[in-house]
Parts: structure tokens; C-alpha cells; sequence
């Protein structure tokens, strides 16, 4: 089996993915729903986003309208009640936004274990570059216990995953000190730049980050190809 990756080349606004996400999801709906219809291969999709605050499902409705008018910052940002888990985070320029759409029984996995999967990616990734990067008792990976270089937060629908991960690569740390990122206090972001990794593509994270979330999934073959935006 292999796994298709969809890069998004350009930086795009946050809807332009979601719809890609929700139409291979949709995709592999349809093939459960009727078994004349073959199961598609595992997707994953990079993109990096127009600045966006995204809050997660247990959020929707509770944003006050002064609180979004804060985050969109005057127009230099979006607000997005997202299907996601966890809280209000921020996605932008610089920051490598991975969505593997994947039917977890096809691969043996319950839910914690494809976060589990998720995180251990991630931590290959920065060790590909030199971090050192860690779990916590909080979600998502760390560099210090204090210091968070990735966020995660998924979504499920009969066992098909959407939604994933964002990865600090060259992100203007300025926007996650405007939130508590993630509702965690006293907490701070970093990124590779921050780490002292400097110089280095989204694009090019992108993919030692599917190259190392493909070994997890035991799939060494990835079929590579460009989204182009209309």
C-alpha cells in the first residue's frame, strides 16, 4: 500500500485545505458505504495557512464576538470554529499544517494509539534536524516542558481520520502571544528557527515529516504530487 502526499505549494487561505480534507474524506465514506467501491490509499496533506485562529469543536459557540474581533487582529487574520479537537491555536506562515486522511482499521489502530503515531512522527522530524523534542502529560511535542513545537488536534468519523498536526518551523511566534495557546497557561511556543534551526522550507519539513509519519504506518512507499489552486 502506498501513501499519497498532497502538497499545497503556495500559501493558501485555511478553507482551501479543509475543503480538500473533507472531499477525501467524503471519498472514503463512499467507499464504505458501498463495497462495489474500492478503498482509497492512505492521504496525507501539507499546506502552510494565511494567519488563522482555529478554535476546536468543544469551542464552537463560545467565542464571545469581542474575542473574534480580537483574534482577527484588525484583518490580518482569520477566525475558523474548526471540527478538531483541542482549544484555540494558531496556523500561519512558517508553520507546516500536516492532514492524514486514513481509515485507522486499515492499519490496526485505535485512536490513541494514531495520536500516539502522530506524536512520534513529529518527534522524528525534529530529530532529523538536530531537536530534541518530547511528550508531555500535555498533547502535542515539546522541547522543553515548558516549550511546545508542535500542536496536535484530529477528528474521527468512522474510524477516518481528518485534521492532524501543526508543525513551528519559521512561524512568527508573535501570534501565539496573543492566546493562551492550546488553553494551557504559563506555557510557551517555539519553532525550529527558535531552536536554532534555521533556513529550512516548509516544504521541506513537510516531507521528511510524511516520510516519518509513512514508517509508522509501515508504508514505505509515498506518492508525491502538487495541488494546484484555482
Amino acid at each position: 500500500m502506498r501513501l499519497k502526499h498532497i502538497h499545497i505549494p503556495c500559501i493558501v487561505p485555511y478553507n482551501t485545505a479543509q475543503r480538500l480534507q473533507e472531499s477525501l474524506v467524503s471519498y472514503y465514506l463512499a467507499s464504505k458505504a458501498d463495497p462495489r467501491h474500492s478503498a482509497p490509499p492512505p492521504h496525507i496533506i501539507t499546506a502552510q495557512f494565511h494567519p488563522v485562529y482555529t478554535c476546536g469543536r468543544r469551542e464552537i459557540g463560545t467565542i464571545s464576538p469581542e474575542q473574534q474581533a480580537y483574534l482577527r487582529a484588525n484583518g490580518r487574520a482569520e477566525f475558523v470554529q474548526a471540527m478538531r479537537g483541542g482549544q484555540t491555536t494558531f496556523h500561519g506562515p512558517g508553520q507546516l499544517v500536516a492532514y492524514p486522511n486514513i481509515d485507522l482499521r486499515n492499519h490496526k489502530l485505535s485512536p490513541r494509539h494514531y495520536v500516539c503515531a502522530l506524536e512520534k512522527s513529529l518527534i522524528a522530524t525534529c530529530a532529523r534536524y538536530g531537536i530534541k523534542a518530547m511528550t508531555t502529560e500535555h498533547t502535542g511535542v515539546w522541547t522543553s516542558k515548558d516549550d511546545k513545537i508542535a500542536a496536535i488536534g484530529v477528528h474521527m468519523r468512522r474510524n477516518i481520520t481528518s485534521h492532524g498536526v501543526g508543525l513551528n518551523v519559521g512561524t512568527d511566534l508573535w501570534w501565539f502571544d496573543r492566546i493562551v495557546a492550546c488553553g494551557l497557561e504559563g506555557k510557551r511556543t517555539t519553532s525550529f528557527e527558535k531552536e536554532g534551526v534555521i533556513g529550512k522550507s516548509v516544504e521541506e519539513v513537510g516531507k521528511v515529516f510524511v516520510e516519518e509519519f509513512g514508517k509508522t504506518l509501515g508504508l514505505e512507499r509515498i506518492d508525491y504530487e502538487e495541488y494546484e489552486v484555482s
